[in-house]
C-alpha cells in the first residue's frame, strides 16, 4: 500500500531541494564542524546528495548510506554529472556493516526521527558507535513535531520545468504523546494537462526525543562529551519547540 522515499517523493525532493540548497545554514554548520576531518566521513540518511555533494567539493571524504534506492539512484547521477566518485551503500541504519570506519558519522535534517522504532533507533546508533575511530564524532539533527491534532490536513502545489504539477496532501492520522510518535500520510499525485499520471502514497512516522532524554541515550551507548547545538550556531542552548536541535558527540 505505501512507498518509502519512491520515484515521486524523489523527484519533488530533487525540486525542492537541490545541490547545495541550505536548510537554515546547515550545510554551512556541517562544513564548518567537519573541516578539521581528514579522514572518511559517513552521511547517513544521505537521500539524493543535497549535502553530500557540497561537502565532496569541499575536498572532504565523505561516503553515503540511504535506504531507499530511488535517492541513491539520483544520488548517483547528480555525483556523476559533477565528476564525483563517492562511495554509497543501500542499507538500513539500524543493521549496517561497512567496510571502513569513520573519523566522523552525520545525519542532517532530522533524518534520524524517521526511524519509527525505538529499539532500531538505538541500534542505529550502536552502528553508529562501531563505525568510528576512537574519537570520532556523530554529529545528529533533531526536530519535535509541528502539529498535535490528528486530522490536520495541509495541501502544497508544485510546477516543474517540464510543465508537470505534483501536488502534495499530507494528514496527520496519528499523534502519540505517550510513546513520542506521529503518523503522517503523504499522498503525492503527479498532473499533466489536467490528467492523473501517477500518484504514491507514503506512511510518514517521525519519532522525537527530549533534550536529556537523547543525552542518555548517547552516554548509554558510550558516547562523552555531548553538546547539544540549536539553529546551527555551535553551543547555543535550546529555548523552544520550534528550533532544530543538533546534537554533537565523541566515541571514546
Amino acid at each position: 500500500m505505501f512507498s518509502y522515499y519512491s520515484d515521486l517523493c524523489t523527484e519533488l525532493y530533487d525540486f525542492t531541494k537541490p545541490v547545495g540548497y541550505s536548510i537554515d545554514g546547515d550545510i554551512e554548520y556541517y562544513l564548518d564542524r567537519l573541516k578539521s576531518c581528514r579522514g572518511r566521513i559517513l552521511e547517513a540518511a544521505v537521500g539524493s546528495g543535497r549535502m553530500l555533494i557540497p561537502l565532496l567539493e569541499a575536498g572532504l571524504l565523505v561516503d553515503g548510506i540511504d535506504y531507499s534506492p530511488e535517492m541513491l539512484a539520483s544520488c548517483h547521477k547528480r555525483c556523476e554529472e559533477r565528476d564525483l566518485k563517492p562511495d554509497l551503500y543501500e542499507g538500513e541504519l539500524q543493521n549496517f556493516s561497512l567496510p571502513h570506519k569513520y573519523e566522523a558519522i552525520i545525519i542532517p535534517t532530522g533524518s534520524f526521527c524517521l526511524i519509527e522504532n525505538r529499539k532500531d533507533s538505538i541500534n542505529a546508533l550502536q552502528c553508529f558507535y562501531d563505525h568510528l575511530v576512537p574519537g570520532g564524532r556523530v554529529i545528529i539533527d533533531l526536530i519535535l513535531p509541528d502539529s498535535l491534532k490528528a486530522g490536520k490536513i495541509s495541501t502544497s502545489t508544485y510546477t516543474l520545468p517540464s510543465g508537470d504539477v505534483i501536488t502534495l496532501e499530507d494528514k496527520l492520522v496519528e499523534f502519540n504523546m505517550l510513546h513520542s510518535y506521529t503518523v503522517s500520510y503523504l499522498k503525492y499525485e503527479k498532473w499533466r494537462k489536467g490528467k492523473l499520471i501517477q500518484s504514491e502514497l507514503q506512511r510518514f512516522a517521525l519519532r522525537w526525543y527530549g533534550i536529556e532524554e537523547f543525552k542518555l541515550v548517547l552516554e548509554n551507548i558510550g558516547f562523552s562529551d555531548i553538546v547539544c547545538s540549536t539553529d546551527y550556531v555551535y553551543g547555543k542552548e535550546p529555548t523552544n519547540g520550534n528550533q532544530t536541535f543538533t546534537f554533537e558527540a565523541v566515541r571514546k
